[in-house]
């Protein structure tokens, strides 16, 4: 068989893009997921995002337990299937704020400032292109109406285009969608291409380590779904397993802390110091509401959440540091929860968190549950900026449409719960949870425990890019999809470029 000129690893929404992008430049790619393909049909129906968590397509992993956070281990929904968390997540599309980006350069990232990638984000929403991602406005139903109402006469303006640069306000959703259903970057980029003769798909295939030879990566060693083992060698290896997997794999292969690795008894092969840690991610804590007027189930391909705001808990800050997210369903995250079976959830969502975690191992096994500790509130003005969310998506429910057109009364936290910072921390602890938007593992920079360059290569070993969220040097304001593919078509770009 033929030796590929890359090797991508991880079939997500990085994956997908990368793998496409070659194959359009003329290169022979060889691209591996450990998941299967999407044919479970709720996957492409987004009133039922839910099933899928826990499912055959969730790696089901838990972070460890959260001591300021009553010591629950939280669910972390991740997509072990091709497209990646692509096909569990809510497909909302938000570049993220200008000064994000801006930011990044100032930490020397050279080339990744809002001017520099803001025309990536053009080109991944080009109509005209071969590939592109539809990003669609839906069309609200009545209690999303009346909950975006609700918000604009609170006092959150209406805004149109969260993604003009100005992100503050309340907004209608914009969703990657296309024929109402689902439209993964693996829809859009690979599944067009899939009998490409230069392309090799390897599908349920765990990767245990990557393959290192006088300090270069040469390839990867997979494991097949029958238990066997592999070697799979390329002329260049690009790792785009997700902020979770990426670290985990480098964990595996040698790559990272010293100390760490001896412990678990691994040769270590590079003493990356940056490997699994910075770990950052976005965070929810439900508000739930009956109400009197009855609401319509989720009709089939209607997406439970519609609307969101931007808002800053702290006017001071640059940017806001929360993003509230509203489900047209009561959202109940365990048994413990109870409340009407009709009603509807604003959540509130910390966007800009301070504390950051660790990705570490738990076993050499490449099928083990890595230990994701998110260090959660280790920053207590992380805790405030939700405190400040919660009371202001009750705020939210007791006036306007919600309270005069629909009746809307809190169910949780409940009348029992006041409005003092205390009262609302006790519940924030109880019901926070994760917004699926881990980055920043495998962090990029130019200082001494950053993990890869801005060219996206490893500081550590030769032959090696890295390029999915964990590269991030800090997590972006908004959801993460967007952002890893704007990282992924660059990569492209620098691996084509050569």
């Amino acid at each position: 068989m033929q030796t590929p000129d890359v090797l991508v690893l991880g079939a997500g929404t990085a994956g997908s893009i990368i793998t496409r992008r070659l194959l359009d430049a003329g290169l022979v790619v060889t691209l591996v997921e450990a998941g299967g393909h999407d044919t479970n049909p709720a996957i492409h129906d987004m009133s039922r995002v839910g099933e899928l968590w826990l499912g055959p397509e969730d790696w089901g992993y838990f972070s460890a337990p959260q001591r300021n956070a009553q010591d629950r281990r939280l669910h972390i929904p991740r997509g072990k299937v091709v497209g990646g968390s692509n096909q569990l997540n809510g497909t909302i599309w938000v570049h993220g704020s200008p000064w994000d980006y801006d930011q990044w350069a100032a930490a020397g990232n050279t080339g990744w400032d809002w001017e520099s990638v803001a025309p990536i984000f053009k080109r991944l929403e080009a109509v005209d292109a071969d590939s592109h991602m539809d990003v669609v406005e839906p069309t609200l139903s009545p209690i999303q109406q009346a909950i975006l109402d609700s918000a604009v006469s609170h006092g959150l303006p209406l805004n149109p285009d969260y993604n003009s640069g100005v992100q503050e306000g309340s907004s209608r959703m914009k969703l990657n969608l296309r024929d109402g259903k689902r439209l993964s970057t693996w829809a859009a980029y690979m599944r067009p291409v899939l009998d490409h003769p230069r392309l090799t798909l390897e599908v349920n295939s765990l990767i245990d380590s990557l393959i290192v030879t006088d300090g270069a990566v040469r390839g990867v060693v997979v494991v097949g779904a029958d238990g066997s083992r592999r070697e799979l060698l390329a002329g260049q290896v690009v790792l785009a397993a997700g902020a979770l997997g990426s670290p985990a794999i480098l964990l595996r292969s040698g790559i990272g802390p010293a100390a760490e690795l001896e412990s678990l008894g691994v040769d270590v092969v590079a003493d990356a110091a940056g490997v699994g840690r910075n770990l950052q991610d976005h965070f929810l804590v439900p508000v739930i509401f009956g109400t009197e007027k009855p609401i319509d189930p989720p009709q089939p391909f209607q997406p439970v959440t519609q609307t969101h705001w931007f808002w800053k808990s702290d006017p001071s800050q640059p940017v806001p540091d929360t993003q509230p997210i509203n489900f047209s369903i009561p959202f109940y995250y365990d048994q413990g929860m109870t409340g009407p079976a009709s009603g509807f959830t604003l959540h509130a969502g910390l966007i800009r968190p301070r504390s950051t975690g660790t990705v570490t191992l738990s076993s050499t096994a490449p099928d083990a549950e890595p230990v994701i500790d998110f260090n959660l509130f280790d920053d207590e003005r992380d805790l405030a900026a939700l405190v400040a969310s919660v009371r202001q998506c009750r705020e939210v429910a007791r006036q306007g449409a919600l309270a005069d057109e629909w009746g809307a009364s809190e169910a949780l936290p409940g009348p029992d719960v006041d409005d003092s910072d205390e009262a609302i921390a006790t519940w924030v602890r109880r019901a926070v949870n994760t917004y699926h938007h881990q980055t920043s593992t495998c962090r990029m920079g130019v200082d001494a425990d950053a993990v890869v360059t801005p060219g996206l290569k490893a500081h550590a070993v030769d032959n090696l890019m890295i390029a999915d969220a964990s590269v991030m040097p800090f997590v972006t304001t908004g959801n993460t999809n967007a952002p890893a593919a704007m990282i992924a078509e660059r990569a492209a770009d620098i691996i084509i470029a050569g």
